[in-house]
C-alpha cells in the first residue's frame, strides 16, 4: 500500500473542492487549479479534507495524485515563490511588465516572457523572485532561467537558486 496516498489532504480555510469522475478542481483566494484523475483513483471529500480510494494496481498514481492535490491546496491558499540569485560581474536582472530582461555576460541581452499566472519581481539587480499558485510551473520557469547561465564549477558565476551551494573545483596547479 502507498503510504503517501493513505494520508488525507487537508483543505485550508477558504478552499473549496469540486470533484468529478475525471478531475478535481480546488478554488481559493489566489485562484483555482485542477488535476485530471487517472483510471482507478477516486477522490472523496470528507469534512475539510480529501481522501483517495484506489486498488493495489493504482497505488503509484494514487501517491502522485495525492501530492498534486496537496500542492494545489497550498498554492490556491498561500501561493508559492522561488528565488534566484545572479552571481558574476555585470550580471543583472530587470523587469518590464511581464518580461524579465537579463544581462548574463553574453553579447546580447536575454528577454524571458513570463507565462500567464506567474509574476516576476527583481528586488535588486542580482535577485529574481517568481510567484504563482502552481508549484510545478514555478519550478519549471526557474529551471529554464537557471539553464540560461548555469553556475560554472570554477568560480561559481551564473544563475543559481537562493541558498544553493555550488561545489567549486580546484584550479590548475603549476
Amino acid at each position: 500500500m502507498s503510504r503517501v496516498a493513505k494520508q488525507p489532504v487537508e483543505l485550508p480555510q477558504g478552499v473549496t473542492a469540486t470533484i468529478t469522475d475525471t478531475s478535481v478542481t480546488l478554488k481559493g483566494a489566489k485562484g483555482s487549479l485542477s488535476v485530471a484523475l487517472s483510471g482507478g483513483v477516486k477522490v472523496v471529500q470528507k469534512d475539510k479534507h480529501l481522501e483517495l480510494e484506489y486498488n493495489a494496481n493504482n497505488r503509484m498514481q494514487a501517491g502522485s495524485t495525492r501530492s498534486h492535490l496537496s500542492n494545489m491546496a497550498v498554492g490556491v491558499s498561500k501561493g508559492y515563490e522561488r528565488k534566484l540569485e545572479l552571481v558574476g560581474v555585470g550580471y543583472r536582472a530587470a523587469v518590464q511588465g511581464k518580461t524579465l530582461n537579463l544581462t548574463l555576460g553574453y553579447s546580447h541581452p536575454i528577454a524571458v516572457e513570463m507565462p500567464e499566472g506567474i509574476s516576476v519581481e527583481a528586488p535588486s539587480q542580482t535577485e529574481i523572485v517568481l510567484k504563482g499558485i502552481d508549484k510545478q510551473r514555478i519550478g519549471q520557469i526557474a529551471a529554464e532561467i537557471r539553464e540560461l547561465r548555469a553556475p560554472e564549477p570554477y568560480k561559481g558565476k551564473g544563475v543559481r537558486y537562493a541558498g544553493e551551494q555550488i561545489s567549486l573545483k580546484e584550479g590548475k596547479k603549476k
